[in-house]
């Protein structure tokens, strides 16, 4: 990392991140081009799981190459400065990389499709989702769901916390804050 005063390592803040987050980027290659797909995830036991088709231009890129990263990003909003070179953006970026396979236990499918739909949908179904569905779910294109476990095998985190007493907001100018620097 080229930047290390902004590298995190907590892992107890990275765990909490990735539990949260709402969407993460799937970065595949085929040998030539990157591939990355915005994709619904969760974090469980130090892995990335996520769902999709069992067919498709993803599937035959994972079978040809399972190397692959996972990226997580969240933007804080803006931190301002009279100067304009340190105008900067508070964020949180997590980049997990691995191997991909796929999730054949049905007990362990289930449990993180149950996890998808927590984090999701929060205390929408009044019964957990059951083993027989998610062996037989197909999708309305006839394919069936296939859970993925990215097995991670590094981390790495940035973030650049805001200064909540810098942090723009419509209607703010530089001249609120020259104010302040003399």
């Amino acid at each position: 990392m080229r930047h290390k005063a902004l590298a995190c390592y907590d892992q107890e803040k990275i765990d909490s991140f990735l539990l949260t987050a709402q969407t993460g980027f799937l970065g595949l290659t085929d040998g030539e081009m990157p591939y990355v797909v915005p994709m619904n995830f969760v974090w469980h036991d130090g892995h990335v799981f996520f769902h999709g088709a069992s067919e498709g231009r993803k599937i035959e890129m994972m079978k040809r190459n399972a190397n692959a990263s996972f990226v997580v990003y969240e933007s804080f909003g803006t931190i301002s400065h009279p100067v304009p070179a340190k105008t900067d953006t508070a964020y949180m970026s997590v980049m997990v990389f691995g191997k991909i396979g796929i999730v054949t236990d049905l007990s362990e499918a289930t449990e993180v499709m149950q996890r998808m739909l927590n984090k999701y949908v929060p205390g929408y179904y009044d019964a957990p989702l059951s083993q027989n569905h998610v062996e037989k779910y197909r999708s309305s294109l006839g394919s069936k769901t296939t859970i993925f476990k990215l097995l991670t095998t590094s981390i790495s985190a940035k973030e650049n916390q805001m200064n909540e007493g810098m942090q723009f907001y419509p209607g703010r100018t530089i001249q609120m804050d020259l104010k302040s620097f003399e």
